[in-house]
């Protein structure tokens, strides 16, 4: 059986490779994004194994099934990018990731928090030019502020439990009740409250009809004056342009991302020798209180690892008539 990869970079061929799968299972690694224009690559191959950026919309989809694909198997938990009405027309089970490793996603979280209250960034730039002087690197206190989570699913819980151990008071948002809050220190709380009490807040919450730009300008003028936003979950839960005007007026503090809207030709690749296109992300890096990371907070050997044995059971269990961590339209 043929697996094509796609959007595969060195540590995923090194975790894929690494795991336990049959003889005959032969693995194709593909660095290019899937396309219309790159989903010839896959031309025979019975998986398609894409990541967060590939495009499946239905014509890709369409070409692929097409092409002898006859599974879907992303390597991510999000599964906004596909069609999933075409994929189901086309009867290619879409099988995910839901969990890989929640303590990478959370820790790259409270990383964001750390570096950007201390300064960390600002302050490595000034020793590496011999600038040894404090002014300017002033932080606060963890211990006593009040922490918002956005999503109370395992990885929010992952970064409720550590903000608890630095003292902090955490309130957490769902929809759907959570049992257990109390054991990690934390209390669920309605939207408003949370969006408005927190010294931070922090998304992690999946993109669905519900939370696309949940992070407005409106609820930013709801926000806590000098408030730090953290965003390691979907760039779409936040409007990225709103955020300008609040760093501008002071209203946004820090702002710390991993995801942005706009990051599928931009993330994962080498661009340092263009010019950056995108007008807002280059504002956004001009701010000394804003750190972006380019969607890596999960890259953890642990989630590496977890990702590549979840993605070749997914396969092992589609091929044994019995699919497991499917997803289908309207689910």
């Amino acid at each position: 059986m043929r697996i094509c990869l796609f959007s595969s970079k060195p540590y995923d061929r090194d975790s894929f490779l690494a795991g336990a799968r049959p003889q005959d299972w032969q693995l194709q690694f593909h660095e290019t994004r899937l396309t219309a224009a790159s989903a010839a690559l896959a031309d025979g191959c019975e998986v398609v194994c894409a990541f967060i950026n590939d495009d499946l919309s239905a014509p890709v989809l369409e070409r692929l099934a097409a092409s002898g694909t006859r599974l879907i198997a992303l390597r991510s938990a999000g599964y906004n990018h596909v069609d999933l009405a075409a994929a189901q027309r086309l009867r290619l089970p879409v099988v995910r990731v839901p969990a890989y490793s929640p303590h990478a996603v959370a820790e790259h979280a409270v990383a964001l928090i750390l570096a950007l209250n201390r300064r960390i960034h600002r302050a490595f730039n000034r020793t590496r030019e011999g600038d040894f002087s404090l002014h300017g690197l002033s932080g606060f206190d963890l211990h006593g502020k009040t922490v918002g989570v956005i999503g109370g699913g395992k990885i929010g819980q992952a970064f409720a439990r550590i903000m608890h151990g630095f003292g902090c008071q955490v309130l957490v948002y769902d929809p759907f009740p959570l049992a257990g809050l109390d054991a990690i220190g934390a209390r669920q709380a309605p939207l408003d409250e949370v969006i408005g009490q927190s010294d931070i807040l922090s998304l992690h919450c999946p993109l669905t009809e519900a939370s696309y730009h949940l992070i407005d300008a409106t609820r930013l003028a709801q926000m806590k004056r000098g408030v730090m936003l953290i965003n390691t979950g979907r760039g779409a839960l936040v409007d990225t342009p709103a955020l300008i005007g609040a760093l501008k007026s002071g209203q946004l503090g820090y702002l710390g991302l991993d995801v942005y809207e706009e990051e599928s030709e931009l993330f994962f690749e080498d661009h340092s020798d263009l010019p950056l296109q995108d007008d807002t992300l280059a504002r956004l890096l001009t701010f000394p209180n804003v750190i972006i990371t380019a969607h890596q907070a999960f890259l953890t050997h642990e989630a590496l690892a977890a990702i590549a044995r979840t993605t070749l059971d997914n396969i092992a269990a589609w091929l044994a008539g019995s699919p497991r961590n499917e997803v289908k339209a309207g689910a």
